[in-house]
């Protein structure tokens, strides 16, 4: 792609449930975030667990739509073993990125599934370009900005970040 060529931004759309995810999908989004069965911040949406999420990801799927789970709630030692047991069950089910707040959590995942995409959440409160390079030695391939990033400091982080910022 030439200098002169600039690529669209990702539009990435909310899916609480099966009827957001056909809204979505029918408005052309390029991607949707969801929540799986457990450890995402929006528990009392109607989110998606086993069978749900396959069926989710393949209708998804055969739109062209990228699927993005979040497990952006922070978690305890005695949760790790099923945090990392949902990220491989959402990996199983198609999904094409996690969005990850956690950073103990993010680690175990990339220990456990190395090729894992994994996205910062908003919940990790990045608000500078450092966070990004930091993020990127973790394998960290993108990383939502702070909902009160300045336009002026936005800027700045788009242009020093190695890693994909997506904003609200």
């Amino acid at each position: 792609m030439s200098d002169s060529v600039k690529k669209l931004p990702e539009l990435l759309c909310p899916a609480g449930s099966p009827l957001a995810l056909d809204a979505a999908i029918e408005g052309g989004a390029d991607a949707v975030y969801l929540g799986g069965a457990a450890f995402n911040a929006r528990m009392y949406a109607k989110n998606f667990g086993g069978d749900d999420l396959r069926s989710a990801v393949l209708r998804a799927h055969a739109y062209g739509v990228k699927v993005y789970l979040t497990l952006n709630t922070l978690i305890t030692d005695r949760e790790l073993s099923a945090y990392v047991d949902a990220a491989r069950e959402a990996l199983r089910a198609g999904v094409d990125a996690l969005i990850v707040a956690d950073l103990g959590g993010a680690m175990a995942i990339r220990r456990a599934l190395p090729d894992a995409e994994l996205h910062a959440s908003t919940q990790m409160s990045a608000h500078h370009s450092q966070m990004g390079k930091e993020l990127q030695k973790l394998g960290y391939t993108r990383m939502v900005i702070a909902r009160e990033t300045s336009l002026d400091d936005l800027t700045t982080i788009v242009r020093e970040s190695p890693i994909e910022i997506e904003m609200f």
